[in-house]
């Protein structure tokens, strides 16, 4: 923690760390300084001159967000002076901007208008034509209006500081300046941060376009569906219906700041979609058609059915429910059934956490550490927050970057190095730093690149963390938790990350400590319960009687003879765990669609029917507490104690040596049956190809949904506007990014 120091401000004196930005101190303290072109977590560019103050013993105005601060400032923030300066930098910037606030989309929450509102009285003395642009899009999901826009270039430092993509630049020079693209559609990631950060109505969510206004909507506090980033955000819902998505940030502070992505800000539409199962439905022939029926039906039906496989009842849960929908499952598996549960997720993180040998990281470690060494993994398309705190720890903390990946990942291009390993082989790579194996040769690197990244880590002179990418075997994630801990010392701190595909799949670790594979319990199962999807349904064929809780007919319920619906993550209360350990609140925004019920309350009810209670059927915290008196990890978590993300709650991980010797030999053999003749992938992956991946539904909705934690039927597929998909799921050829921006008359959205 940097030292104090005192600081006078309009006559007060505080105390505040030295270093700090003069604007970030006296916001702090309740001195209101506009700005604009100032933010906290992008370098400064310095050239609104809004945040001017006096400084005493300093010749004239300066600007706050430019000067940090020192023992004995002494600072003014309101004077005629101050006043006069900033309403002259308003009507400079108001010389081109249309005053057309009631009929713009970003009224009542544009950073211009209440600045300039705040003054009451500005007068617009230019009587030259303003210049005028066409309203335009920059993509199906990104609208733009360059007459409003103020240079604040918030959006092109987002891009290249959060991002790495640089599709957003000036152009021109002077009076003449514009933002935009390089002369066609936003060919990137379709983040919307750039949305996000906009301080005018310049750039505005398509989606959300003309919609509503914000003070009609009723903001709920809520974590991403998406990611196991665990990004905070915040829901916008009018009279039932979910209109937009913004980070938590806005209104409180969150652990991702404004961040988000393009699944969580944009991918909503599902919530609201008309094709969700409406009601329960029984199907009594196999192959027959699924019958509407009453919940009483449905549960009695699936009881009995489960009643008649006693002891052979299997469980699967889907890493995408909440921490208490996955613990029903399990209560269910233990208490009615055969005691088997699975959770399916090819590519979860639990023989990771299972072998920690230190502690995890949050994501602030990450920000500011001295090291970053990646194993697998793609943070730029499955934990995007975990991508950009990398980006900026390389950029303005100096960190060093080391990449081991099989593929030129976008992060290779913000790495001290990149260990380029053959096709196939990544798995045997923790063999090599961790268990000194002779195979570099078979990873087709050289003994030096070994050398040089457990060099890097000995010599860090502060936190050194090591991520491990969800596809990499069991092994060797199990290799890389249990033995990362014996490289700390003098000083040097060894923090874990783990890159699980899915939102909640440590959680839904955690809660099945004793989980078998899919495969496990489809062969010893006569009957199954179904939260959620199954990633390849193809496997169902075989158990006699399945039932499943679902929003969406996917190629599971396909298979299902009683079909449930279920509530979205919009229409429940819960918590998931993200990568760093943290246990975060799902909030209800909206009464659950149709007859959707929580997946929690769904299982509980079918448990009840067969004879067995819970001790819960109506409320989260209920079921909370019966996870906390049940897992030890989690033991002594209460729900008030989560209420306030901003100071998160972690799960009590055990951290010690693990026996890791049988992980370590199959690692050595895998290493010794790679070919000695295998190439390397040298194809950087497109931007957005497993953001934008297909989907669980249907080509109606406007937006594109990613649900991804099921199988789409093949007359049933959506894919993102900007990557198109054939139904193999493969990529078409062809793309608009070369075509230009179109007009907001002309713009089409992309299906299959």
């Amino acid at each position: 923690m940097a030292e104090l120091v005192k600081i006078e401000i309009n006559g007060r004196e505080f105390e505040v760390e030295e270093g700090t930005p003069l604007i970030d101190a006296c916001n702090k303290n309740d001195f209101g300084v506009p700005s604009f072109c100032y933010y906290s977590d992008l370098e400064l560019q310095a050239s609104c001159r809004m945040c001017l103050v006096r400084i005493d013993k300093m010749p004239k105005l300066q600007a706050s967000c430019s000067i940090p601060v020192r023992d004995g400032m002494v600072v003014t923030t309101q004077s005629e002076e101050i006043e006069k300066a900033q309403r002259a930098m308003g009507e400079f910037l108001l010389a081109n901007h249309p005053l057309d606030c009631p009929v713009c989309d970003r009224g009542g929450e544009c950073e211009l208008q209440e600045i300039i509102f705040d003054w009451g009285d500005v007068e617009e003395r230019f009587t030259e034509p303003k210049n005028a642009h066409p309203e335009k899009f920059l993509s199906p999901i990104v609208a733009n209006d360059q007459q409003r826009c103020i240079l604040c270039k918030r959006c092109t430092r987002v891009c290249h500081e959060w991002m790495g993509e640089d599709v957003i630049e000036a152009g021109n020079r002077g009076a003449s300046t514009v933002i935009g693209t390089y002369g066609g559609w936003l060919d990137c990631s379709q983040c919307g941060n750039c949305v996000e950060v906009c301080p005018t109505g310049t750039l505005l969510d398509g989606v959300y376009r003309h919609a509503t206004r914000p003070w009609e909507l009723d903001q709920t506090i809520t974590t991403d569906t998406y990611s196991s980033d665990g990004m905070q955000l915040s829901i916008g819902s009018r009279s039932g219906e979910v209109h937009r998505v913004v980070a938590r940030d806005r209104y409180v502070d969150g652990l991702n700041g404004e961040f988000l992505d393009v699944k969580a800000r944009f991918a909503h539409e599902f919530i609201n979609h008309p094709d969700r199962i409406k009601t329960p439905m029984i199907r009594y022939k196999k192959g027959g058609k699924a019958i509407p029926a009453t919940w009483d039906q449905a549960i009695s039906f699936a009881a009995e059915k489960f009643g008649e496989a006693t002891g052979a009842v299997g469980v699967i849960a889907s890493p995408r429910l909440t921490n208490e929908s996955v613990h029903s499952l399990k209560r269910f598996a233990d208490e009615v059934g055969s005691g088997k549960i699975a959770v399916s997720d090819k590519n979860d993180s639990a023989a990771f956490m299972d072998n920690l040998s230190a502690h995890l990281c949050t994501h602030k470690d990450i920000r500011y550490a001295s090291v970053i060494v990646l194993i697998g993994g793609e943070p730029d398309e499955e934990q995007t927050f975990t991508a950009k705190q990398m980006r900026q720890a390389v950029r303005n903390g100096g960190a060093k970057l080391i990449i081991i990946n099989e593929v030129p990942i976008r992060l290779t291009d913000s790495a001290s190095a990149f260990v380029h390993v053959n096709e196939g082989s990544i798995d045997a790579f923790p063999a090599a730093l961790f268990g000194g194996a002779a195979v570099s040769s078979k990873l087709g690197i050289n003994d030096e690149d070994v050398a040089a990244v457990k060099s890097a880590i000995e010599n860090a002179e502060g936190d050194v963390i090591i991520m491990a990418g969800g596809e990499l075997s069991p092994d060797a994630q199990a290799v890389i938790a249990g033995s990362a801990g014996d490289f700390g010392g003098d000083g040097r701190r060894i923090l874990l990350h783990p890159l699980p595909a899915y939102n909640n799949s440590v959680g839904a670790s955690d809660m099945t400590p004793d989980r078998k594979t899919v495969e496990e319990v489809l062969g010893s199962s006569k009957a199954l319960l179904i939260g959620g999807s199954v990633q390849d349904a193809s496997i169902l064929r075989g158990p006699g009687f399945i039932a499943v809780q679902e929003m969406f007919e996917t190629e599971t319920t396909d298979h299902a003879d009683v079909i449930l619906p279920a509530a979205s993550f919009a229409e429940v209360d819960g918590t998931y765990t993200n990568n760093t350990g943290f246990v975060q609140r799902v909030r209800k925004a909206i009464e659950p669609e149709h007859q959707s019920k929580p997946d929690w309350m769904i299982t509980a009810s079918i448990a009840k029917e067969m004879g067995t209670d819970f001790g819960y059927s109506k409320s989260a915290t209920a079921v909370f507490k019966s996870v906390t008196g049940s897992v030890k990890s989690y033991e002594g978590i209460r729900y008030p104690d989560l209420k306030d993300e901003s100071n998160p709650v972690s799960v009590k991980y055990e951290v010690g040596n693990k026996d890791i010797s049988g992980a370590m030999e199959a690692l050595k053999n895998f290493a010794a049956s790679l070919p000695d003749d295998a190439s390397k992938n040298t194809t950087r992956p497109k931007v957005g190809h497993k953001l934008h991946r297909i989907t669980t539904m249907t080509g109606r909705t406007r937006q594109f949904h990613l649900l991804a934690n099921g199988n789409p039927k093949p007359e049933n597929l959506l894919v993102s506007p900007l990557v198109q998909f054939e139904l193999d799921g493969t990529p078409k050829n062809e793309g608009s990014s070369e075509e230009g921006p179109e007009t907001v008359e002309n713009v089409e959205v992309g299906t299959v």
